[in-house]
């Protein structure tokens, strides 16, 4: 399996309406995209705030294998999904990783 991790920072402060839409379309992949076992997403709420760095939403998913992660980036629901948010993501942190 492999874990994909994501970090959004946005060019402003989103209202807490459009970050719960940013979240919802995000939780929308599992049943759109293949090989998603397990994804997680919300609103950043750490207490460290000297590492927020404006970093906002965080993204955490699953999947069964390097294939399903290698095919979840040009996947035409993810594009949809960067499409969504052009214009207003700034940033974007990923981080991949295999896990037993």
């Amino acid at each position: 399996m492999f874990e994909h991790l994501v970090c959004f920072k946005f060019k402003e402060t989103l209202a807490a309406q459009k970050e719960q839409e940013v979240i919802e379309k995000l939780l929308s992949l599992k049943g759109k995209i293949p090989g998603i076992v397990q994804i997680t997403a919300g609103v950043n709420e750490t207490e460290e705030t000297g590492n927020i760095q404006g970093y906002t939403i965080g993204l955490r998913v699953t999947f069964q294998d390097r294939e399903s992660l290698q095919q979840y980036g040009p996947h035409p629901a993810h594009q949809e999904f960067v499409q969504s948010v052009k214009g207003i993501l700034e940033n974007v942190i990923v981080i991949d990783y295999p896990i037993q």
